[in-house]
Order: structure tokens, then sequence, then C-alpha cells
């Protein structure tokens, strides 16, 4: 059996289970899915659910690898490989629609060339549909020429505004290592919604965004927040700089690990809340947030390679 599979939708829910989805979430497992519509069709109760009933675990982007492990009629159990985890060796586990997936063994996004979405969400023009794509969603460029730029899908080819992307000769060069890229791919997103799981520009929770922010400067750090406080270079509390990580634990940071956010500098947190909460950016002092502050890492030092890339 093809054991490499790629995305094919512009945001691919991962599920912790094939009989995770409820009849709400319909918009969003289908092969055309609509995010917009079915994050809009979930209220607070429902929105929530998705967490407190575990029932997603993260979410992949547009021509994102998986590696399957396990299938039925419709669904594949997958781990992602471009999302670390301490839950899999090879990358994080859950399960997505077999429609939303491509089998394309060629498939290659380290070596050659790539294109990177840079713009909020950007339109993919194929012959005969138009995906409009998340923030860093990252194609193997084939050519560039004038105000376009054709790239590789799982299925054929596509174009794109070249104001919508930046150019790279690899993978290994997209390598900023500034914590000032770190706070300004999350700022753009003031005022999102916090979405539990979210992994794109239609919504991100703490560590999706903390992730997203971190992979602006080309750097890959593990999804979740608890294996994110244990990687890149620890940070004294007194030595904080701008697109440092904070992390959060309860009572008063003796406890479990709960939260991700970005230091915006001058004793701010960058970060998304929780669901019913926007990204917004706060200060520390005074706040639940400066009690429970454990612990900082950070990943844009120059020099210093990342977890993975």
């Amino acid at each position: 059996m093809v054991n490499k599979w790629i995305t094919n939708v512009p945001v691919a829910t991962l599920w912790t289970s094939a009989q995770s989805p409820r009849a709400i979430d319909e918009q969003g497992i289908k092969q055309n899915p609509d995010l917009n519509a079915w994050i809009a069709s979930l209220d607070y109760e429902k929105a929530l659910e998705l967490c407190d009933a575990n029932l997603v675990q993260s979410q992949l982007l547009y021509g994102e690898e998986v590696v399957v492990i396990e299938e039925t009629n419709e669904w594949f159990h997958v781990v992602v490989p471009t999302q670390p985890s301490s839950k899999n060796s090879v990358g994080y586990p859950g399960w997505v629609p077999k429609c939303q997936m491509t089998a394309c063994e060629s498939w290659d996004v380290m070596q050659g060339p790539i294109a990177v979405v840079t713009a909020k969400k950007a339109n993919l023009t194929k012959t005969n549909e138009i995906l409009t794509l998340s923030y860093l969603t990252v194609l193997p460029l084939i050519s560039e020429k004038g105000e376009l730029v054709t790239v590789q899908t799982p299925d054929g080819e596509g174009a794109l505004q070249r104001s919508d992307v930046e150019i790279f000769s690899s993978r290994s060069d997209w390598s900023v290592k500034d914590g000032e890229k770190v706070v300004e791919s999350a700022e753009q997103f003031l005022d999102l919604p916090y979405f539990w799981g979210g992994m794109s520009s239609y919504g991100y929770d703490c560590s999706g965004l903390s992730y997203t922010a971190c992979k602006a400067n080309g750097v890959i750090i593990p999804r979740d927040a608890h294996d994110q406080s244990v990687e890149g270079e620890e940070v004294s509390l007194d030595s904080l700089q701008r697109g440092d990580l904070l992390f959060f634990a309860y009572e008063e940071g003796k406890g479990a690990l709960h939260h991700v956010g970005i230091y915006y500098g001058d004793g701010k947190l960058l970060h998304s809340p929780k669901t019913g909460k926007n990204v917004e950016i706060i200060p520390l002092a005074g706040t639940v947030y400066e009690k429970e502050l454990m612990a900082a890492r950070r990943f844009w030092k120059k020099g210093e390679d990342s977890h993975a890339s």
C-alpha cells in the first residue's frame, strides 16, 4: 500500500478517532470542506466540546505529508512528520478523511525550490477550481513569471500570485532566526477567534499559534505546548526577548502546564487564549498569567539549529 499521502484540501482536521466528528462537523470533513461555514456553525458549547470531549487533535495544511498506519473504508489513521510530538516518534497521530488526501510518492518539499504562502490567505488557481490556502502553506515551486508563480500540487499544477508568497531555493534555506519575525507572524492574527486544534489562518489554538510563529522563521517545533516547553534554548524569566515562547502552569507555575504564548516585549503576552476569546496582546502584570508563568524557551537564536526543519 502507498504510505505517502498528501493533504489535498486547504485545511484538513486531524481527529482523535474516526468516530469523533459530530453531525455539525460535516462541513469540516467533506471532500471540499468549508472551514468558514464549519467554524461559524459552532456555538461556544460546540466549539468547546472539540477540546473537552477530546474530539480534535490538530490540523494539516494543503500539501502537508502524512504517513498512513491504518485505514478504514473512509478514514486514514496517520502520523504527521511535520508536527513533532511525544505521542509518536514519527510525528503527530490522528485520523483524517480519505477524501482529503491524495497519494503522491514523489512529493518532496525538502530539496528543491519552494513557495511559502506569506499572505494570511491566498487563492490557488487550478484548472477546475480555486482553493483558498492558509498562511505558511508550503508547495514545490515549478516556475516564476511576472505576477504569477506556478507550483506543484498533490494532483497537478496550480498558480499563485507572486505577492502572496515568498520563494526559497530549498527548505533548508528557509531559516530567518529572528525574534521579531516570530512576533510579526503572530501579531497579524490579532482578533482572530481561538479554535481548538487550529493550525491555520482560519483559527489557531495556543500552541498552534506558537508553532506557526516559529514556522515563519523556517523552524519546525513540536506541535503541543508541553513538548515545546522542553525544546529549543532555555531562557531565564529575567532575560526575555521578543519572540521567546512563554509557558504557563496551574498552581502558580508549579502544577501541570496548560498554556503557551509569545513574549511581545515590554512585559506583554501575545497569545490565543481559549475558546470564546480572540488572539490578543495583554500586559502580564496583575494577571493570572503573571502568577502562572513557569518557563521560557527560544527557538529563533541565530546560529542555533531547531528541533527539526
